[in-house]
Parts: C-alpha cells; sequence; structure tokens
C-alpha cells in the first residue's frame, strides 16, 4: 500500500510515510521550541503551536489535501502510539526527580499553599462544570465525572515546566523558587490521584466499579511504596559496580516503567499514573541517575515533542467557532482558572507570611499549566469525558495560562522595583515588605 500526492509526488510507502511525519515534526518542534526560548517562554509552547499549525485549525483549514496527505488518519495511531510511548517515560523521570525531601522540609507552608491552590480552583471546576454540563457534556457520561475532570483541569499545575521556566529565570535558587517547585511538586501528587479517580468514574459508572478500582489503585500503591522499592534497592546495592555506568540498570527501569503503566491501565486508570508511581519508588544512586540520563535524550528530543504535536493535530480551534458564544465560554473558562489558582495560592502565601510581591510571583508560578494540563486533558478527550470542543477550549486556557507566567513574573518584579524607588514620603515602601 502506498500514499501519494495529487499535485503529483512520487508514491510512498507507509512505512517511509511515516518516517517523514517524525521527521517533520521532531525538526518543526525543535525550530519553534528554539523560538519560543527566545521569546522568554517555555519550548512547549511552540511544540503545541506546530501542532496545531500542522493540524486541522490552521494547514487543514488552508490547504485540507497537503494536510491529508502529510497526517494520513490511518497513520495517525502511529504517531499516537509513540507518543504515549514518550509520555510514560517522560512521567517516569518526573517522578524520579520529584524532590521527597524538599517537600518534607517545607512541609507546613508548601502543604497549605498548594492545597489551597488545588482547592479553590477545584471549586471554581466545579461550578463550571453546573453551568457547561448540560450543554457540552456526551450523552452517557455523568456528571460526577465531567465535574472532577472540570475541577482537575482548573487546579494543575506543571512542574516540569515551571522549573524550565525558574531555571531560565535563575529563580530555582531563590526562596520563591523553591517553595513554588514544592508546591508544584504536591499539586502534581494530587493531580494524579485525582487524575486515577477521574479515570475509573470515567471507565466505570456504578459504585462498585469506582471502588473496586479505588481499592487495586491503593493496594498497588502499597506494593511499589512497600514492596518494590526495597526490593529495587537491593538490587542496585547488589550489582553497584556492574551498574556504574546505567547500562546494566536500564533494561530494568525499562521493564519496571512498562509492566508499571500496563497495571495501572489493567486497573482501570492511565498508564501514566504507574510511570509516575514507578519513577518515584526508585531509589536514587549514581547507577539510577546515569540510566535516567540514558532514556532522556530520545524521550525529550524525539518521543515527547510527538505527545505535543499530536495535541495539536487533535485540537480544531474552528470547533469553538462553530456555535455562537463558544469563544465566550472559552474566555469564561480561561478568567475561572486564572483568578481561582492565582488568588488562591497569593492569598495562601500571604496567609504563611510572604510578602505582596513573593505573594503575588508564586501566585503567576502556580498559574502555569503547560505540561501537565496536556497529558490530563488528553486522558479525558481517551475517555470521552470531555468532546474535541471542550478539548479545544481547555487547550486554549492551557496556553494562555503558560504564556502568562513569564510577562506576569516580569512586570510584578518591575513595579516592585519602582515601588522601592520612590521617596518614602511618597508611601514608596518595598512591595515585599
Amino acid at each position: 500500500m502506498t500514499t501519494e500526492l495529487a499535485l503529483g509526488l512520487p508514491a510512498v510507502s507507509p512505512i517511509s510515510h511515516l518516517f517523514l511525519m517524525i521527521a517533520l515534526l521532531m525538526v518543526a518542534c525543535r525550530a519553534a521550541g528554539r523560538l519560543c526560548r527566545r521569546l522568554g517562554q517555555p519550548p512547549v509552547i511552540g511544540e503545541i503551536m506546530t501542532g496545531i499549525a500542522l493540524g486541522p485549525s490552521l494547514l487543514g483549514a488552508v490547504w485540507p489535501e497537503g494536510q491529508r496527505w502529510l497526517f494520513p488518519a490511518e497513520l495517525l495511531p502511529v504517531i499516537n502510539a509513540l507518543a504515549q510511548v514518550g509520555l510514560v517515560l517522560f512521567m517516569f523521570m518526573v517522578g524520579y526527580e520529584l524532590n521527597v525531601g524538599q517537600l518534607r522540609s517545607r512541609g507546613k507552608v508548601a502543604a497549605l499553599v498548594s492545597n489551597v491552590s488545588v482547592a479553590v480552583p477545584m471549586a471554581g471546576g466545579i461550578l463550571l462544570a453546573l453551568a457547561m454540563y448540560g450543554r457540552f457534556a456526551d450523552t452517557g457520561i455523568g456528571f460526577p465525572a465531567f465535574a472532577l475532570f472540570m475541577a482537575l483541569s482548573m487546579s494543575i499545575t506543571a512542574f516540569p515546566v515551571l522549573a524550565r521556566i525558574l531555571a531560565d529565570r535563575k529563580m530555582d535558587r531563590t526562596s520563591v523558587g523553591a517553595l513554588a517547585l514544592t508546591c508544584a511538586a504536591v499539586d502534581d501528587i494530587t493531580a494524579w490521584c485525582l487524575l486515577a479517580l477521574a479515570t475509573a468514574l470515567g471507565h466505570d459508572t456504578s459504585l462498585t466499579g469506582v471502588v473496586t478500582t479505588v481499592a487495586l489503585t491503593a493496594v498497588f500503591i502499597f506494593a511499589m511504596m512497600y514492596g518494590l522499592r526495597p526490593l529495587l534497592a537491593r538490587l542496585a546495592e547488589r550489582h553497584a559496580d556492574r551498574m556504574g555506568e546505567g547500562i546494566a540498570l536500564l533494561p530494568v527501569l525499562l521493564a519496571g516503567i512498562l509492566l508499571s503503566s500496563f497495571a495501572t491501565d489493567w486497573i482501570g486508570i492511565h498508564p501514566i499514573f504507574g510511570a509516575f508511581l514507578f519513577g518515584a519508588v526508585v531509589p536514587r544512586g549514581a547507577a539510577q541517575k546515569a540510566a535516567v540520563e540514558l532514556m532522556r535524550g530520545v524521550t525529550v528530543v524525539l518521543l515527547l515533542p510527538l505527545f505535543f504535536a499530536y495535541s495539536g493535530l487533535k485540537t480544531d480551534f474552528r470547533l469553538i467557532g462553530a456555535e455562537p458564544g463558544l469563544w465566550g465560554w472559552c474566555a469564561v473558562i480561561i478568567a475561572v482558572a486564572t483568578v481561582t489558582k492565582w488568588a488562591g495560592s497569593t492569598g495562601a502565601a500571604r496567609v504563611t507570611g510572604l510578602g505582596w510581591q513573593e505573594a503575588l510571583s508564586l501566585g503567576a508560578l502556580m498559574n502555569c499549566r503547560g505540561l501537565t494540563e496536556l497529558v490530563v486533558l488528553g486522558v479525558g478527550l481517551e475517555l470521552g469525558i470531555i468532546t474535541p470542543t471542550v478539548f479545544a477550549m481547555l487547550v486554549v486556557m492551557t496556553l494562555v495560562t503558560t504564556v502568562l507566567t513569564s510577562p506576569a513574573l516580569t512586570l510584578i518584579d518591575r513595579l516592585a522595583a519602582q515601588r522601592r524607588s520612590l521617596p518614602l514620603e511618597q508611601g514608596g515602601r518595598a512591595v515585599a515588605r
């Protein structure tokens, strides 16, 4: 079987066409990511926009024949499969790099800020769900699943993207940067737990099915923490000399990632939860770090951009313009997500004693959604909890809140500097006081 373009280009086999698709997406995502970084934005924005530009929203609108030839429907499932492999590998790395010690050291402040920064947006998401359910939910999707998913999508903070923004702005070693990372890590853990529950509700409509899935998830977590983790620690210690370069340990970790993902998918929750938890329980050491670095290159450069691009290819902004008022709903979603997340985080930070500059900066950082939000949205679309139209609106919200982070931090710093430079008799007191 071959594919050919109406313009007379030679026919190519499906495997060759697949290679062309992957190369095009990888190069385009890389170029767009570098451009966004120069503009002060995280590369993930460029990678998402690449998929959107090559998908039905832009290329499909101006040149539908070319878009269909470049990305034939029969090959998109293959791209999705590769993207899912990249996603579970990346989520393993996120779990592995989770600093549990940092969570303990900043326990009280981080617990308050992170819990409030999740609870307030979730309340806003439930109110949104009450208003949107009748119009936007598919038949067969119960209100609990839809409401929990909307609440979850409002409460996300993207830990990986946040870490990149802090590093680029040299804020990762500041007190507010460290606190933001700690709170985002707690938010991530909460998000995956809530996503597991939302997935259970999406798979099962009966209370018995949901309870069974939640119970099996609890057993899985217990087995990973108190069974697998000590076993991995003994294995790494026993073979430390032979695993110094990480090569010997790499097959063990890859098999563990895939089996953990299989287990959570069999339980009834998304495979990424298993990969994330496996990364969190893997003991830290030189061999483990070397093995993670070996898988990082292919994951970050090749497979993960396919996930972002595929998310863009699934996004059709024309759906939002298909009915009057949908862009208004999109604006409401953005407003609820931004106000509840920023205000909740800022208010909680002020209660803990932070000054206005640090509190506002923390709120801006916690409002960054990026990668984690896209993962959650993809799961919701895959399970049918949200429709393609709601997916498109939530992708817009993700892009806006992520792009807003860096300019907001710059504006807060500038206003604080201006305030400090004012004479005291004009009321110029440091915002951070």
